[in-house]
């Protein structure tokens, strides 16, 4: 789909898990991927569609670059501007790099992308462990920050790479985890001009529905934000999630003694994710096409029901409306995501739906219905 047919720019959230690395082998076993979470699903109650099954690109492997250039040519095809890769940092040590080091590599696929920071510590949340901390993620300071910037620096300078407003557009997942967030963005910014880049454009993922206190980017540094639909009990913490998710409420416990999942409504939950309307013009929305963690979680996971492709086109629909009147550079919709099969939360073709997630994009981002308007067509 061309640029000029496309009402919004459409950015996929996309996991670069599809492969063995070492930590993985010694933290979960040899050969391990999230496939194999996926594969293992069961269904735990009566309609709970497990396990998913991959439909055009089957159980893959994100080392292969058929892989890789076929998920771009589905993704351009139904009217996705790019990805927005998952990028890990600890202090110099990098994980899961491969793929996306290959794709900046080989210039293969053609397609545009981003990166988001996951500055998050890896723990045994996914066997209900989360005090058990594999990798800590730590903030050693300014030489840390420098050689963080200056091993993104080729990927900032690939032509390929999205812009907003002329400069490199770059995602922290939380921010307020930055001991000093001002003087990470500060300096970041100013080692992008140094380079000769247009500065940076750096958005934090920190709003939540479920979290209605107001929060102003510009305190952390930031551009702006992303929108996070809570999916799931912790998430609804947003920053206090790493106090509060080893105590569990008592329905929590009663649910879990009954081995059930988290069960809630995927049209309740969305209802009002992009509130309070209008949202702040530095505030970009994030639209969820499904939920369900039981794969990784189990009994510990959630399951949101009522997803299917037409719920999702609502739900994306909303959030385009958000910001089809602002210039085109700032129409960015973020979609999570490409491709987390093991949280149930992908656009990849699946069994159950076909291409439904993707035709679900595609008919808003080319307002196939007609259910958009820009501020120019009004006033014409």
């Amino acid at each position: 789909m061309s640029e000029t047919s496309r009402l919004i720019r459409a950015i996929a959230l996309y996991l670069p898990q599809y492969h063995p690395i070492p930590e993985n082998d010694e933290w979960w076993g040899k050969g391990f991927t999230e496939w194999t979470h996926v594969t293992r699903a069961k269904p735990l109650f009566r309609g709970h569609v497990q396990p998913k099954f991959p439909a055009d690109l089957g159980y893959y492997d994100l080392r292969v670059p058929e892989t890789r250039i076929a998920q771009a040519e589905l993704a351009r095809r139904y009217g996705i501007e790019g990805f927005c890769y998952w990028h890990y940092w600890f202090a110099g040590r990098r994980l899961l790099e491969r793929p996306f080091n290959e794709v900046l590599r080989s210039g293969q696929p053609d397609f545009p992308f981003c990166l988001a920071w996951a500055n998050h510590s890896w723990n045994a949340a996914w066997i209900g462990l989360p005090q058990k901390v594999f990798l800590e993620q730590t903030y050693p300071g300014k030489e840390d920050y420098i050689a963080h910037f200056e091993a993104l620096l080729p990927a900032f300078c690939d032509p390929r790479y999205i812009k907003v407003d002329g400069k490199p557009l770059f995602v922290i997942f939380r921010p307020s985890f930055i001991p000093d967030p001002v003087a990470f963005t500060d300096l970041w910014r100013e080692l992008a001009t140094k380079s000769g880049l247009n500065g940076l454009y750096i958005l934090g993922m920190c709003c939540s529905p479920w979290n209605r206190s107001p929060w102003r980017p510009e305190e952390y540094g930031l551009d702006g934000c992303i929108t996070v639909t809570g999916q799931s009990p912790e998430s609804r913490f947003g920053e206090k999630h790493d106090k509060l998710v080893n105590k569990r409420t008592l329905k929590e416990r009663i649910r879990i003694f009954l081995r059930r999942p988290c069960i809630e409504s995927y049209s309740a939950l969305v209802a009002h994710a992009f509130e309070p309307k209008p949202l702040p013009r530095n505030v970009y929305p994030s639209a969820l096409s499904n939920w369900d963690s039981t794969p990784r979680h189990g009994i510990r996971g959630t399951v949101l029901t009522g997803c299917c492709p037409d719920a999702f086109r609502r739900h994306l629909l909303d959030a385009a409306r958000c910001v089809i009147d602002r210039e085109w550079d700032h129409r960015l919709v973020f979609i999570k995501s490409w491709n987390e099969w093991a949280e149930g939360n992908y656009l990849e073709p699946d069994a159950q739906f076909g291409h439904g997630w993707l035709e679900a994009v595609k008919s808003v981002v080319s307002n196939e219905c007609g259910d958009l308007e820009t501020a120019d067509s009004k006033n014409a």
